[in-house]
């Protein structure tokens, strides 16, 4: 199993719940049929805009497939950058 941090989390202009790993590149995850997706110019997995899910049900969604799938663990640590995410659901992730 790989280990990478989450340099950010946040939710984008199209309403998109993203997640920014330090190191690790996801360019296939699309394989997975997930509905979870890579941004390759910005270097972020990335959920849909979300219809019956939460941005946290997206969030834990994303870090289970990629350590399912990728067999990558996404970890948050006290230098994650939250960005656009109400502190509630900054809250609810770190508490995960």
């Amino acid at each position: 199993m790989k280990f990478d941090e989450i340099i950010e989390i946040g939710i984008d202009d199209l309403e998109r719940l993203y997640i920014k790993p330090k190191k690790e590149k996801f360019t296939l995850i699309y394989r997975t049929a997930t509905e979870v997706h890579w941004d390759n110019e910005k270097q972020f997995l990335y959920s849909p805009k979300p219809k019956d899910w939460t941005y946290l049900d997206w969030y834990k969604h994303i870090v289970k497939v990629a350590r399912k799938e990728c067999n990558c663990e996404l970890l948050i640590n006290e230098y994650t950058i939250f960005s656009n995410i109400s502190n509630q659901l900054k809250i609810a992730i770190k508490e995960l």
